[in-house]
């Protein structure tokens, strides 16, 4: 069977009920499978956290950010591994989906901290901002704060992810964003400003 047959199968077996076909392919050498493979378990509600971690070691980047984005609906799977993977896609998709899982070890919330304010890429800072403020620890916030003053796209992010938090810094935080050189960033602001009145 060519690759296309195989990848149009495997698509397809996520529609038609053939989890045995998903699970077989877990193990296929091609990447592209493998990959499928895990979105049709996914999709049949047959991918389990055990699937998960194995993939999370794929020799294969987009393998292992394809996990990621599906751990995002199993918070009970340890996001650590891939949040210390050598391909910064990884990263930032494990940073995204640990912010969906919304209450996470200590050890992933000290690491998205540092990764917000930390990581060489902006993608991976931004999305560990974003995960922060879905938290919504007190002690990730020093991290979004420090992201309030990075990037136009990451500061963006940052005003946003204050809206859990409360106190002077934020207020300070956000009242300089309202003047923020990037049209987003201040509307980001006046979005939030306008939310935390409503809320208060």
């Amino acid at each position: 069977m060519t690759g296309h047959a195989r990848w149009r199968e495997l698509a397809e077996a996520g529609h038609t009920g053939d989890v045995a076909a998903a699970l077989d392919a877990l193990a296929d050498h091609d990447p592209v499978a493998r990959e499928l493979a895990l979105s049709a378990l996914a999709r049949l509600d047959a991918l389990t956290d055990d699937h998960l971690v194995a993939a999370f070691s794929d020799p294969v980047g987009p393998v292992r950010r394809r996990a990621a984005e599906l751990a995002a609906t199993h918070p009970t799977v340890d996001l650590l591994p891939l949040l210390h993977d050598a391909d910064s896609t990884v990263v930032e998709m494990a940073a995204w989906a640990a912010g969906e899982h919304e209450a996470v070890p200590e050890q992933v919330l000290a690491l998205l901290c540092e990764l917000a304010g930390g990581a060489d890429d902006a993608l991976v800072r931004e999305a560990a901002v974003a995960a922060l403020g879905a938290i919504g620890d007190e002690r990730g916030l020093p991290a979004i704060l420090l992201g309030c003053t990075d990037k136009p796209a990451i500061r963006r992010r940052a005003v946003l992810a204050l809206a859990p938090f409360e106190g002077p810094e934020v207020d300070a935080a956000l009242q300089a964003a309202l003047t923020d050189r990037d049209w987003q960033v201040r509307q980001a602001a006046e979005d939030i400003a306008a939310f935390m009145q409503h809320d208060g």
